[in-house]
């Protein structure tokens, strides 16, 4: 059994403030030592429950914050970036199933640090006229290939709206989200030993899994944070223009729908 593990930073316990996630501080070593200790809890937890073999994805930012010399060394690492399946690459190689570690809630929640892809280039993001957090954009762009989404962690509002969306997934709340950046979190370590525990299970009853699918041509539709970076989206082609600050297209696939995203969020910078 294959498994591919998932990693965010957002929504791990003790991280509540976005100097937290960014490299470049004390606060930021620390965080992402916490996410990797999480990522390490998924991977022995999947390993107990049956797994034969584990990539864990870093997913934050520039996808270089697990500590690979603390990684356990069972699991594999996918690191980097550009690449085309974003925060579920290796699902390509050909999974059985995914977790999500360290998640959070999609943009204009009351999630802590709560952003869809790119908090300073997309206000709402809607994937088949639902709207989207990155949890349903990647469970969605698995589900395409096949893969399940089975357990993920994170805070409640995370849990919370997730669970809709993914019912036979197991969820651990690592905390609980008073505001933007503000909340009551469990220890590092006892998060750590629910996402264990959480992990085994998840793999006990395979046959519950579903692959999250969505119909395809896929309408995409988004809402910028200016009308700036409207204006600069829109040098894409195949962009709609609905108002100021909303765009729409539609995607042959989901795993296009999200790679235009990335390729706009990338392209953001510009005006940064």
């Amino acid at each position: 059994m294959r498994i591919l593990i998932s990693t965010d930073i957002e929504g791990v316990a003790g991280v509540f403030h976005a100097e937290q996630t960014r490299a470049g501080n004390g606060e930021y070593e620390r965080a992402r030592r916490w996410m990797t200790r999480e990522a390490n809890a998924a991977v022995e937890g999947a390993f107990a429950g049956g797994a034969t073999e584990v990539m864990v994805n870093d997913s934050h930012g520039g996808f270089r914050n697990l500590l690979p010399d603390d990684l356990d060394p069972r699991a594999r690492l996918v690191l980097g970036k550009p690449r085309y399946l974003g925060m579920v690459a290796g699902v390509e190689a050909g999974c059985d199933a995914l977790f999500m570690i360290g998640y959070h809630g999609k943009a204009q929640s009351t999630g802590i640090l709560a952003h869809t892809i790119n908090s300073f280039a997309f206000a709402r993001v809607w994937l088949a006229g639902v709207e989207a957090s990155e949890a349903m954009l990647y469970g969605a762009l698995a589900g395409e290939r096949g893969v399940p989404m089975v357990m993920a962690s994170g805070d409640d509002v995370f849990c919370e709206e997730t669970q809709l969306i993914f019912p036979h997934a197991r969820f651990v709340q690592t905390k609980a989200a008073w505001g933007q950046g503000s909340g009551m979190t469990l220890s590092p370590s006892q998060s750590c030993d629910l996402i264990r525990d959480a992990a085994k299970a998840s793999l006990a009853e395979p046959r519950k899994w579903h692959a999250y699918k969505v119909q395809t041509p896929v309408e995409v539709r988004l809402q910028a944070q200016t009308t700036a970076l409207a204006d600069l989206f829109c040098q894409w082609p195949t962009l709609e223009r609905v108002d100021g600050v909303t765009l729409q297209y539609v995607a042959p696939s989901v795993e296009a729908a999200v790679r235009i995203l990335n390729c706009l969020s990338a392209m953001s910078f510009m005006l940064r």
